[in-house]
């Protein structure tokens, strides 16, 4: 059953994390680098998904940084599993995994982040703070996965319509999803446009609603797919 809750904030507002990591030398490697961050608490760290997933329940964190390829099952169950029970967790993958398949599912299924682990450096505590001031952190050889899966579909006058009706959004929502898309926070976007933060995620809920998606890189990646929003722009 879906949980109203959000995910559990910390007394001190420090941002509860919990990690998903079966290789043990990396896994201590990460859990000290967030260990040793301010801002963050690393309240667990598990290296199945059996142990995500009681962990996950008993501590409901902030924020889940997990691997995809789990000894005992996958990370996008997982991924799948806290995006239906908490939608206001924030989800970010690290893999080795860089194919185009990989990428575009988990993204798919809520992650909003997805970061190589043999990426020269990996900005692990930034790229947990761009997800909670609402940013996407991707690698850029990701970024450029997405941008070729979305420049070779087949957008001219001959191919076969879609099946699917576009979703319609008015045009606050679609100003409000192409700054998500640029990166921009929640509180920036507000700025912009002139409204508050709080009608921001009131629009960012509909939006999701309409597009039928939980999380912001599904938001971006199907707004593209359907030509809502356009990046070159």
């Amino acid at each position: 059953m879906t949980s109203d809750l959000p995910a559990t904030p910390s007394p001190d507002h420090r941002i509860r994390v919990l990690l998903v990591e079966d290789d043990r030398p990396i896994r201590e490697r990460m859990s000290a680098i967030l260990r040793a961050a301010d801002p963050i608490e690393l309240v667990a760290a598990a290296a199945t998904l059996a142990e995500a997933r009681a962990l996950c329940a008993a501590h409901v964190p902030a924020v889940l940084v997990t691997d995809l390829k789990l000894p005992d099952g996958s990370g996008l169950d997982l991924i799948h599993e806290n995006r239906r029970l908490y939608p206001a967790m924030e989800i970010m993958v690290v893999s080795v995994l860089g194919d185009e398949r990989s990428v575009l599912t988990a993204i798919e299924a809520g992650a909003a982040g997805y970061i190589l682990k043999d990426s020269a450096a990996i900005d692990l505590v930034g790229s947990v703070l761009d997800l909670v001031a609402g940013r996407s952190p991707i690698s850029t050889s990701i970024a450029r996965t997405i941008v070729r899966r979305v420049q070779n579909r087949p957008d001219s006058p001959s191919a076969t319509p879609p099946t699917e009706p576009v979703p319609s959004l008015t045009e606050r929502e679609t100003d409000i999803l192409w700054g998500v898309a640029k990166g921009l926070t929640y509180g920036d976007i507000a700025e912009r446009l002139g409204i508050s933060r709080n009608t921001v995620l009131t629009h960012i809920k509909n939006i999701y609603r309409k597009l039928e998606v939980n999380s912001r890189g599904e938001a971006v990646f199907a707004a593209i797919n359907h030509n809502i929003i356009n990046l070159k722009g």
